[in-house]
């Protein structure tokens, strides 16, 4: 079928705050959290500095290369910044201002795919797909569940970024639309 996501394909993840204007999924500085990598935040383009806002993604669960992602799935996002711009990862606990909001952890990329058990691993959920087959593709709208302690979190935008370039910083939180859609990410091909 067209469009179906494949592991070990590039993709850019666009997050959905008010009408999709949340930002691309990227890294921008170094990390001050124990085991960090780099900061995470959403930028306004894809492509804010090479490789950034690229991320390839990986099966946590033995699916090779070109395999099919599924509905339901875990994977590992690794970011390509540098070549090497680690595993996204929750790290840490949110802000005090993003608790108010349900908010349970901050989000940063880390050397290794789990730098403590279930920190890197996310259960991809897609709101819905055509055809109704259960397979991911480009365009689709998704949820990203952390799996850290069986209950991390919905990726999500919350408050404005503080990084140089950045637009929005990100957490986790428990609930997948705490508003104006800030959970959602759209999957877009990296074009070459």
């Amino acid at each position: 079928m067209a469009n179906e996501l494949r592991y070990g394909e590039q993709i850019h993840l666009q997050n959905g705050y008010n009408g999709w204007q949340g930002g691309y999924l990227d890294t921008n500085g170094h990390s001050g959290a124990s085991g960090g990598k780099y900061a995470v935040s959403t930028a306004d383009t894809p492509t804010r500095g090479k490789g950034t806002g690229t991320w390839e993604i990986l099966s946590a669960s033995g699916k090779g290369a070109g395999q099919p992602v599924m509905s339901g799935d875990v994977v590992y996002l690794r970011n390509l910044y540098g070549g090497e711009g680690g595993y996204l990862d929750t790290n840490g606990h949110a802000s005090a201002a993003q608790k108010n909001a349900g908010a349970k952890f901050d989000v940063s990329t880390s050397q290794v795919r789990d730098r403590a058990a279930g920190t890197g691993r996310w259960r991809i959920f897609a709101r819905s797909s055509a055809p109704a087959d259960q397979h991911v593709r480009v365009g689709d709208v998704v949820h990203l569940w952390n799996l850290y302690g069986d209950n991390g979190g919905f990726l999500e935008t919350n408050n404005v970024s503080t990084a140089s370039g950045g637009k929005y910083d990100l957490c986790t939180n428990a609930y997948f639309n705490r508003s104006s859609d800030v959970a959602d990410w759209k999957i877009h091909e990296v074009r070459g």
